[in-house]
């Protein structure tokens, strides 16, 4: 049985304070966290680390966050992680988009993250 403190998180997100919250909360919640800066070293730290959730902002340098979600759920579908969109793109088809493209969850910045750490642990629960 997997526990919670063997399941990686790569948050990606270009705002560096962002990244060092939420790679705070997610370590404090007992997550192994992986962080990529932008789309494409998201795209390698998936290749290289095969996290079990993803974080992901849509507006980032490089490759966006709808292209990783692509990348991710198209060419691994046996085991593609959970998607969790964390954007300031908040318009209904912006975020129909990204259901469409294979996202389990979409936050709209600004983000509760006692509500983000929340609803992913749902996520990991299910997982476990």
């Amino acid at each position: 049985m997997i526990r919670r403190n063997e399941l990686k998180v790569l948050i990606a997100d270009d705002e560096p304070s962002i990244l060092m919250s939420l790679e705070f909360l997610f370590k404090k919640e007992g997550y192994k966290v992986l962080i990529a800066r932008d789309g494409q070293e998201a795209i390698n730290m998936f290749d290289l680390e095969q996290p079990a959730i993803m974080i992901l902002d849509i507006m980032m340098p490089n490759v966006d966050g709808y292209k990783v979600c692509s990348y991710v759920k198209t060419n691994f579908k046996i085991r593609a992680p959970k998607v969790v969109f964390l954007s300031a793109k908040n318009k209904e088809t912006e975020i129909e988009h990204g259901y469409e493209l294979g996202a389990d969850l979409y936050i709209p910045k600004p983000f509760s993250t006692r509500e983000l750490i929340k609803k992913v642990n749902l996520i990991a629960t299910d997982m476990l």
